[in-house]
């Protein structure tokens, strides 16, 4: 059963409509809700560690749509290199008619493509102290696709793969080799719109740590996509299978057929429908609010509900005030919460999007057989004292 929260109702509930007005402009123009004096934030009993040397976004402070660069998670698997300028082109080779290199300068002078959207690292939600590799941020760049095209795309072209400057070595076959980190799209993805060079996040440069001085942006797919540091994009005539194609970033995941389980391996690439209880306030007058965010692979957000211990899944009130035009971004949402007994309670959300995908539940056969934390998106009970 889902009931369907309106203002219409709160206000017919007995809340003070001045007090109501108040949270409800707060929401729109904030999208979360944004502690006002008097306020105090409840804390979680399961708690979100954070390491203060590592960035990464902290839930029970969520209030700003665009994240700050300081609270930004950032990954790299063999180290974060150190990029020379003075000699650093970015190559366009392989199966093209007209191989091509570019300097920074030479790509920020070509057309410019701006956008808003969420980065989530697919391991992101697979363990407690690893719930905030996430963050929404401004993306600037080129589009990809004019470059291809502008290099002459030859017959039999099928991926693309992004080389960056990071390397480490990797034991195959009992052998060890060199190897720079790598990820393939498909020729048909790497043209799309929305993939860019991007070199810059949130109107600046990017950072060591995101990449500078260029970075794979492909909105809707996980992190691990996102390449940084480019040195290199090769057009192929094969599949490209390297570490983290084929043996890491693999999800291994079972699915009942006729009685049996059926074992499928798949390389992590898309994000899922997901969302997550944030934050639990207490207005001073009493009145509690709750928030979150839900995001999806490029599907709108269609609805958010929110169950509170054994009680019906309740829909929330989304916020689109920007997320209406940035369908890569994440969606705040919030919930008046009335009523609230004394002592400890269970609140946990479920997103769905404009495709119809809902979130899961740990026990869903779509997940209930998943082996590996890569694309966790399960439904995430938060736990807290009234």
């Amino acid at each position: 059963m889902t009931q369907t929260l309106s203002r219409r109702g709160l206000m017919a509930g007995g809340m003070a409509a001045g007090a109501l007005t108040i949270s409800w402009l707060e929401r729109s123009a904030f999208g979360s809700e944004k502690l006002a004096e008097g306020d105090e934030l409840l804390p979680f009993l399961d708690p979100q560690p954070i390491d203060p040397e590592r960035p990464m976004l902290a839930w029970e402070k969520l209030q700003d749509w665009i994240t700050p660069a300081d609270q930004f998670f950032d990954v790299s698997h063999y180290g974060k290199p150190t990029v020379d300028m003075d000699h650093w082109r970015l190559g366009i080779e392989g199966l093209v008619e007209k191989p091509r290199s570019f300097s920074l300068d030479e790509l920020k002078a070509r057309p410019k493509r701006e956008f808003v959207a969420t980065l989530e690292c697919s391991g992101n939600g697979a363990a407690p102290k690893f719930m905030g590799a996430i963050g929404n941020a401004r993306w600037t760049g080129t589009p990809l696709g004019p470059l291809l095209k502008e290099c002459g795309l030859k017959p039999g072209g099928r991926e693309v793969v992004f080389w960056g400057a990071d390397e480490g070595k990797e034991k195959i076959r009992d052998a060890e080799y060199p190897q720079n980190f790598a990820r393939s799209l498909s020729l048909g993805a790497a043209q799309s719109d929305d993939v860019i060079l991007a070199y810059a996040m949130n109107g600046e440069p990017l950072t060591s740590g995101h990449g500078f001085p260029l970075r794979l942006v492909v909105p809707g797919w996980y992190g691990i996509a996102w390449v940084k540091w480019l040195a290199r994009i090769e057009v192929r005539d094969r599949r490209f299978m390297n570490r983290f194609m084929a043996r890491d970033y693999v999800t291994i995941r079972g699915e009942q057929k006729d009685g049996k389980t059926v074992w499928r391996e798949t390389s992590v690439g898309p994000m899922n429908v997901k969302s997550l209880v944030a934050r639990v306030v207490r207005h001073k007058n009493g009145t509690l609010g709750v928030s979150g965010a839900a995001w999806s692979n490029g599907g709108r957000i269609e609805r958010v509900e929110l169950k509170i211990d054994d009680g019906p899944w309740t829909q929330v009130e989304l916020n689109r005030d920007k997320s209406k035009t940035a369908p890569f971004a994440w969606t705040f949402w919030s919930y008046d919460w009335n009523g609230a007994a004394p002592g400890e309670h269970r609140l946990v959300s479920r997103a769905t999007d404009s495709k119809g995908r809902v979130q899961p539940a740990a026990d869903d056969p779509q997940i209930a057989l998943k082996k590996t934390y890569w694309e966790a998106n399960e439904q995430v009970v938060r736990r807290v004292k009234v």
